[in-house]
């Protein structure tokens, strides 16, 4: 029932070009206009959502509609746009930044998981002419190596995937053994826990013990630091680093939801119940188990509440949010008899 009601809130917010970044409430702001980030997240939920289901001849629609979106945003060499004016015009250059590494995300799980032919051929068509490029950042790197973890599960000798989810694993790195900070960065950002997923992934996918290891040893780590007494306490939107005192804000829905997918990578790999504890704290956080006791999910609407704050919720339910709430109870119904 929640997720059929997100899903609704999801339709609310795209039209035949794609799907709108921001909501005044539960009303689309049409004047923001899309992102790829954004429509990337959306066609990544409908291709993970499973069939048959009462929603098929609207999801294929927009899955098609999202997945047109995200080729028209590609360059000749690979680069994407990714903000796209209510005009429908480009309002930035092709780049590699985030929106580049979650296309590629996008573009594999819909290779691979999408229920319509036409679509996993032209998805894996158009990873194939990206996953050639290297930024330099590693969130950005880490968000394409999911796309490329993906490609791997069907194609396993795919070598343009092999390198892309290795170099991505190479450039999250290690720390030292023993080190008091043991995470890839001097600091906590966002999307944490894409990077132990990444090399988790690539403890399987690539016969890499080593990073399989460290990527469940970081993600136990994070989960603990990002919690509090009983229930999940996410770095908020500033980050965090050691000495600043917890819990931050503005809490962003989006590091419920990577920890939700990471914990789900997590417990494929070991089948160690714990990491569904971890998956169950996430989906716990949305609804109301977290720092201000306070609901994300809007039961009128079916959309998710941008962010928590010290005074609350945010009022605004824009597809960030929306879209990460599906993705964290998508991840809790597939597991939901191992509990």
């Amino acid at each position: 029932m929640l997720l059929d009601a997100a899903f609704t809130h999801l339709a609310r917010l795209s039209d035949d070009t794609g799907l709108f970044e921001h909501a005044c409430h539960a009303t689309p702001r049409r004047e923001h206009g899309y992102c790829v980030d954004d429509v990337a997240r959306g066609l990544i939920v409908l291709c993970r959502q499973p069939g048959p289901h009462h929603h098929a001849e609207s999801f294929d629609a927009i899955t098609e509609r999202y997945l047109a979106f995200i080729a028209h945003a590609q360059s000749a060499d690979g680069r994407f746009h990714n903000r796209l004016g209510f005009d429908r015009a480009w309002q930035d250059e092709p780049g590699l930044g985030d929106w580049w590494g979650r296309a590629l995300w996008a573009l594999g799980t819909a290779a691979t998981r999408s229920q319509l032919p036409w679509v996993r051929q032209r998805a894996h068509q158009a990873f194939e002419s990206s996953a050639r490029q290297r930024p330099p950042w590693p969130r950005a790197m880490a968000f394409a190596a999911l796309g490329a973890a993906e490609i791997l599960t069907a194609h396993p000798t795919d070598q343009n995937a092999i390198d892309l989810l290795a170099d991505a694993a190479k450039m999250i790195g290690l720390r030292e053994p023993g080190s008091p900070w043991p995470w890839p960065e001097d600091r906590l950002g966002y999307a944490n826990a894409v990077f132990p997923e990444v090399l988790i992934a690539a403890g399987e996918l690539l016969l890499d013990a080593d990073a399989g290891y460290h990527g469940l040893e970081l993600l136990e780590w994070l989960l603990a630091t990002e919690s509090g007494p009983g229930h999940l306490s996410p770095t908020g939107s500033g980050g965090w680093h050691p000495g600043r005192p917890r819990p931050g804000y503005d809490q962003q829905p989006l590091e419920a939801a990577a920890l939700a997918d990471a914990c789900a990578r997590a417990f494929e790999v070991s089948r160690d119940v714990r990491w569904l504890a971890g998956l169950e704290r996430a989906v716990d956080w949305f609804l109301g188990r977290n720092d201000q006791n306070t609901p994300l999910y809007d039961l009128d609407s079916g959309g998710c509440y941008d962010g928590l704050h010290p005074q609350g919720s945010s009022l605004n339910k824009g597809a960030e949010s929306t879209l990460a709430l599906i993705s964290t109870l998508q991840q809790a119904l597939r597991f939901a008899s191992h509990r």
